[in-house]
């Protein structure tokens, strides 16, 4: 699995410079990108503008800097998940959902790319290319989970693919904007039918967690 590339990697920040990102985070999540500038960025890490501007050279890389950081820690979380799923080839398919519940229950403003994806219009601005990425990463994920699991290669892992993106997107939807505390469960059920419709029998007929 590919690890997006940010303008900045967290491991070569400054205290001063991790200062900023972990600001600036909070602030382009609840409040929205476009909505925080430079200034409040500045006065909220207590540094100055000129400093911001030394350690990250723009607003666009500052943001591409806090999109990097969150792909990162969602890909890692991923990642430790799948290390500890249980056996069974539904489960593993399952785990971007397992992860959902911990993931989004500090983030109620939903997902954090899809967000940076609307506010950021043009189509060559870092940001919005690691949204872009993030997205492509979760349906790839999804499409070698299922092929890992013994579904067949062909039209039908692509569509099935796209469906549990589908899934998982619109549960992070309906948890934010419907206050749905269920969507996640009800997406993993609706998701776990999708996967063990399409797997040979004695795979489908595995346990995985409920």
């Amino acid at each position: 699995m590919t690890m997006s590339t940010g303008t900045h990697s967290e491991q070569s920040l400054t205290p001063g410079a991790r200062r900023i990102l972990d600001v600036a985070s909070e602030l382009f999540y609840w409040r929205g990108i476009n909505a925080v500038g430079v200034d409040t960025i500045a006065a909220e890490s207590g540094v100055t503008k000129r400093t911001l501007y030394d350690r990250f050279g723009s607003k666009d890389n500052l943001v591409a800097a806090y999109l990097d950081a969150r792909d990162r820690r969602w890909r890692d979380t991923i990642t430790a998940r799948l290390h500890d799923a249980p056996p069974g080839p539904v489960a593993r398919v399952l785990v971007p959902f397992d992860a959902l519940p911990e993931w989004l229950a500090p983030s109620t403003r939903g997902c954090g790319f899809s967000n940076a994806f609307a506010e950021l219009s043009d189509a060559d601005h870092p940001g919005r290319r690691i949204a872009v990425a993030e997205k492509t990463w979760l349906r790839a994920l999804f499409r070698d989970l299922l092929t890992e699991a013994g579904a067949a290669d062909g039209n039908e892992l692509e569509t099935l693919a796209t469906q549990l993106l589908s899934l998982h997107e619109g549960a992070i939807i309906s948890y934010a904007v419907a206050n749905d505390d269920s969507a996640v469960a009800a997406a993993r059920a609706a998701a776990k039918v999708l996967v063990t419709g399409v797997l040979p029998g004695p795979l489908a007929d595995q346990p995985s967690s409920c």
